[in-house]
């Protein structure tokens, strides 16, 4: 696939897929988890930190091999093809479709706030589905369509929204700090019986973590920006840097605002702020603000996505049909095909994909810690490796984030450990599905020592 992807193209799939619906909602369950202005700068602070120290140390790899499929990648270099194709496996069969339904659901329920969208809530006649599944699953091959007419017609799309976003989400800001209804007495309220200690901020942090997820999603489109070793680094670093001043700006602006113990209260924060500043017409903006996020967000998903599956299929690690490319777009065709119908089934069956995607969340701290983790490999493995861009703080900064990520990912499947065990298992069946890979189609391609592809 040709390399057609320019620096702001990759910055903006970092800054759009990571901006979705999070920065707009978690601020309620952090205030409710800590209680306290000032901590929950603090695990915004801490969030953002942990997030950059995972995009430097994937700068670094993404700069070395900048082949697409990201992870997998590093992965299948370092431990092996087992572990790379249960990563791939685990992205293909739940993680990946499950966020497309979960995003293109929650875009439709946004919309919902509009009277000419409230007809979503009602069931399509004579069958069991809403109008919110029929407009969700329409927006999915909306997505896939997209991006099979070509990565440069999607990363044109990724630019020029996230722009738009990004002036949307400052708008919104502006707006709370220009109000006279406002008050910097807000920031210091607090939320009597909230959480606290610990567990509290531990709650907060993931939650944290959770809207500043998506910033690996570039890794994997990796094989299709130009000057990787220079592009990577800056958009995984300045993506990151951008994110969290938007965010940082929102959540100030909803405090202005509103008292904590409102915040912790209001089912959509951001709304609720708008509500008090210009009424109606102003949650009305914030919802439209939201539909935009959303919808950009869910471009970088289906984009990067489609991509793992593609890179195990040229490995010979997966069917052949997944390594197909249209030969008029160069898009992953057959790939991003099978990525819509995967959401597709998630979306009719609504109910139960929300399942699928709790039981994926442990998984991608999971591989998220294990892909920091083999740069100690190629550090020591392959020093004469070119390295564009090597990771400021080595080996403390690549360290810190695995514990970290270690210590999430023991959170996460503690406080969930019936979905974290059944997320285990969907994990595991992967394996009789490599075994019946090799028996069709043997050994996979051997990495070239030194260019590793």
């Amino acid at each position: 696939m040709p390399r057609v992807l320019g620096a702001p193209q990759a910055t903006a799939i970092v800054v759009g897929t990571i901006i979705g619906s999070g920065i707009f909602l978690v601020p309620r369950e952090m205030m409710q988890d800590l209680g306290s202005s000032s901590l929950v700068y603090l695990a915004w602070v801490v969030g953002g930190l942990l997030s950059l120290f995972g995009a430097m140390t994937y700068a670094e790899l993404g700069s070395m091999l900048p082949y697409a499929g990201g992870e997998y990648v590093y992965l299948r270099g370092a431990y092996g093809d087992t572990t790379a194709f249960l990563y791939m496996w685990t992205w293909f069969a739940v993680a990946k479709p499950a966020s497309i339904a979960a995003s293109t659901a929650g875009l439709a329920r946004t919309l919902g706030f509009f009277p000419a969208f409230h007809f979503l809530g009602d069931h399509v006649a004579g069958t069991p589905l809403l109008w919110s599944q029929v407009f969700a699953i329409g927006v999915t091959w909306f997505m896939t369509g997209l991006n099979y007419l070509g990565i440069k017609k999607a990363g044109d799309f990724q630019l020029v929204f996230t722009v738009l976003k990004a002036v949307l989400i400052l708008i919104v800001a502006a707006l709370c700090f220009a109000s006279a209804t406002g008050s910097w007495s807000n920031f210091s309220t607090g939320v009597p019986g909230a959480v606290g200690g610990i567990n509290g901020f531990m709650t907060a942090l993931i939650a944290t973590l959770w809207a500043y997820d998506g910033w690996n999603d570039l890794t994997m489109v990796a094989g299709e920006v130009k000057r990787p070793e220079r592009s990577l680094p800056i958009a995984l670093i300045g993506g990151l840097f951008a994110v969290g001043v938007l965010f940082m700006a929102t959540n100030a602006a909803i405090q202005y605002i509103l008292p904590a113990a409102q915040i912790a209260g209001s089912e959509r924060p951001a709304v609720a702020a708008l509500s008090v500043v210009a009424g109606p017409r102003g949650a009305g903006f914030v919802a439209a603000a939201m539909a935009v996020s959303i919808f950009v967000s869910l471009n970088g998903t289906v984009m990067s996505g489609a991509r793992v599956p593609f890179a195990a299929a040229r490995d010979r690690l997966f069917f052949s049909r997944f390594m197909a490319i249209d030969p008029r777009f160069q898009s992953p065709s057959f790939s991003l095909i099978v990525q819509g119908l995967l959401s597709t089934v998630l979306l009719i069956f609504l109910s139960q994909f929300q399942q699928f995607f709790d039981l994926a969340v442990f998984a991608e701290w999971m591989f998220y810690m294990l892909t920091a983790s083999t740069i100690f490999y190629y550090r020591r493995k392959y020093p004469e490796l070119k390295r564009p861009y090597r990771v400021w703080g080595y080996p403390v900064l690549p360290a810190i984030f695995i514990l970290c990520a270690a210590a999430v990912l023991v959170s996460s499947y503690t406080s969930n450990l019936k979905g974290s065990l059944l997320g285990t298992v969907v994990i595991l069946l992967g394996l009789p599905v490599m075994w019946a890979v090799r028996k069709m189609y043997g050994k996979s391609v051997p990495m070239e020592e030194g260019r590793m592809y």
